[in-house]
């Protein structure tokens, strides 16, 4: 089985990602101020003990007595408990810093995640998408969290200590800047070294992960077609080219931190040679002398902190420029929304089922600064000259032209592989076509995917694949529309003729339903999926096979349901059934991406032609074949 290579998802460039933070960071300010001010004081107060040593060792070479120690002793003391008090400061204010900040990032990727073409996701695979807003997002958390403020305290302390030596004595301070050149010659070469491994290897990882979710999700093929040890050798490679650069950033630290000890080495050696000049000069005592001597030593840490969370740094910046790389691909933010928090947020995608069914928002909240065409309302669709093909391959739409009045109803009939779904997602605005128009009162559908102003989408695709989320029955509906009051849920579950089973619950509508708690059948899945429609209150309804799955026994209750939901509203309806298109207003036969056949139903089957074929099987008892949601 061959298949052709991923096209991931792009990378923002420096200046992109640049401005991302910038914008997530506005107005935050003050809260930084107080944080540097926090741990500026608990790195002076770190240098009690040093002090307070060198003075015991001062007073004891002295021969004092014993009385002398009070002093140090109650200096290290006051300082143990203010740096205690400092810290506490310090951690709880770049938390309150950080956090927020972080939880932007990741709420922005979501969005911008849930806001893509299907075909640009298609095209990259599901697994590198998933990649960013899980291990990226949380590459750059935890970065945030720990190395930005072990960063900002080492190089505090390292300023801190600096000045306390040069307060010595100037040369003990020139011993010690004797490390710097090699501790910089050796960032410079790590972050040289270092960066294109850590940004490839978040690439590979992504690899990986799009190779390991298309095998879980063919497993059923690869197991029918015997396909397994091919598979199993693609997710081997991926899986190898991903640890060969875990290898390699690790060698990379390895070289680093061994290069890092010779600089510390060169420093105290220094700084002891000083001291014995010094001390034997009579220019300093020896309680100096150990005093500066341990200042060089406490620099160890931070200075190996501070250098080291360039590691952490580098990969939290290659997974940021991933996350910023997903919102390139969809609107601009803007830099405000109607809740005053900095940056925009995103609109999330068109759809019912598959896509992200809110009101705009990550939080839920309609999106008013979006900015999303609207064109006039009750406008006729039309779709013009489309074809269409799928990454590369050949034309699965050829020449496509479709007029559709408001509050029209079209069914699109075919064999499978006739192009029926293909057409429907290009109708709802969930990929553009690949040459052509599919426009709704002049504008493109693709343009009309987001939420409008005012929360409300006017163009909705409904699949069978529906999905139920762990939840009460009531938190599933009002995905649709967060503000839906209890009577309209109750009003669209009567709508759909979920009524009485949902009042049969144990909690009726707060009855906790999916994985683990009360199980729904298809059809009442379905039946959820449907009113959620009427909640969202589209003008155009495409349904694909969206009752396909409900059974038999459901299938009339199904069937009444979608007539409601498209009831004065335009409507495409993909029939899995020929009965479905006893109440639409036009007919469209589709074989192999092409119209064959388009008009009044009841002329049609009177023609002879392909659609009486199909009616006289289906009447017959055989029916025609039924055709998946995903057939091209």
């Amino acid at each position: 089985m061959t298949t052709s290579a991923p096209t991931l998802l792009p990378v923002a460039t420096g200046r992109q990602t640049r401005a991302h933070l910038r914008r997530v960071l506005r107005g935050r300010g003050p809260l930084l101020a107080a944080v540097l001010a926090a741990l500026v004081v608990d790195s002076a107060l770190a240098l009690a003990a040093p002090v307070a040593t060198g003075r015991i060792t001062q007073a004891i070479a002295d021969d004092r007595a014993p009385s002398a120690l009070v002093g140090p002793v109650l200096l290290v003391a006051c300082a143990a408990a203010a740096a205690a008090l400092t810290g506490w400061a310090a951690a709880v204010l770049l938390a309150r810093l950080v956090l927020p900040v972080t939880g932007r990032l990741r709420e922005d990727a979501v969005a911008a995640a849930l806001a893509l073409p299907v075909d640009v996701v298609e095209a990259g695979g599901t697994g590198d998408l998933v990649a960013r807003v899980s291990g990226d997002a949380d590459r750059v958390t935890t970065a945030a969290s720990g190395a930005l403020g072990d960063f900002a305290s080492a190089a505090l302390a390292i300023a801190a200590t600096l000045v306390g030596l040069a307060a010595l004595d100037w040369r003990f301070a020139l011993a010690g800047l004797l490390a710097v050149p090699i501790q910089a010659h050796t960032l410079r070469w790590y972050l040289r070294t270092s960066r294109p491994i850590y940004a490839d290897g978040r690439t590979a990882d992504g690899r990986r992960a799009s190779a390991l979710l298309s095998a879980f999700t063919a497993l059923p093929t690869l197991r029918a077609l015997r396909l397994g040890a091919s598979r199993r050798a693609h997710v081997e490679a991926a899986s190898e080219q991903a640890m060969t650069y875990e290898f390699r950033a690790t060698r990379a630290a390895t070289r680093f931190y061994g290069r890092l000890n010779v600089a510390e080495f060169i420093g105290l050696a220094a700084i002891l040679l000083v001291a014995f000049v010094l001390v034997r000069s009579g220019t300093a005592d020896i309680g100096a002398a150990t005093t500066a001597a341990l200042f060089f030593v406490g620099l160890f840490d931070p200075v190996n902190t501070m250098l080291g969370t360039f590691d952490s740094v580098q990969q939290a910046g290659a997974g940021l420029a991933r996350i910023v790389g997903v919102a390139t691909l969809g609107p601009p933010d803007d830099d405000s929304t109607d809740d005053g928090r900095p940056g925009g947020g995103r609109p999330g995608g068109g759809r019912t089922e598959g896509g992200r069914p809110g009101d705009g928002r990550p939080d839920g909240r309609p999106d008013r600064t979006a900015t999303v065409p609207s064109g006039p309302a009750g406008a006729p669709l039309a779709v013009r000259g489309v074809h269409h093909r799928y990454r590369g391959g050949p034309d699965v739409l050829h020449g496509i032209d479709l007029d559709l009045p408001a509050g029209r109803h079209l069914a699109v009939v075919g064999a499978t592989g006739s192009g029926k779904s293909t057409l429907a997602t290009l109708i709802a605005g969930l990929r553009p076509p690949h040459t052509g128009h599919v426009t709704l009162g002049g504008v493109p559908t693709a343009d009309l995917a987001a939420a409008a102003p005012d929360g409300r989408r006017r163009i909705v695709l409904v699949t069978q694949e529906h999905h139920l989320f762990r939840g009460t029955l009531t938190d599933n509906l009002r995905l649709a529309r967060r503000s839906a009051s209890a009577e309209d849920i109750a009003s669209a579950l009567a709508a759909v003729g979920a009524a009485d089973w949902v009042a049969a619950l144990p909690d009726g509508a707060d009855t906790v339903v999916g994985t683990g708690a009360t199980e729904l059948t298809a059809g009442q899945v379905q039946q959820l999926a449907l009113a959620r429609v009427l909640l969202l209150d589209p003008e155009v309804v495409v349904l694909d096979e969206a009752t396909a799955e409900g059974g038999s026994d459901a299938a009339r209750t199904l069937d009444r349901a979608a007539r409601t939901v498209t009831e004065g509203r335009t409507a495409v309806v993909v029939a899995h059934r020929l009965s479905q298109t006893a109440t639409a207003d036009t007919v469209l036969v589709m074989d192999h991406g092409r119209v064959v056949e388009h008009g009044d139903g009841d002329e049609l089957r009177s023609s002879g032609g392909v659609f009486a074929d199909l009616w006289a099987a289906w009447s017959s008892g055989g029916g025609p074949r039924r055709t998946g949601p995903g057939a091209a």
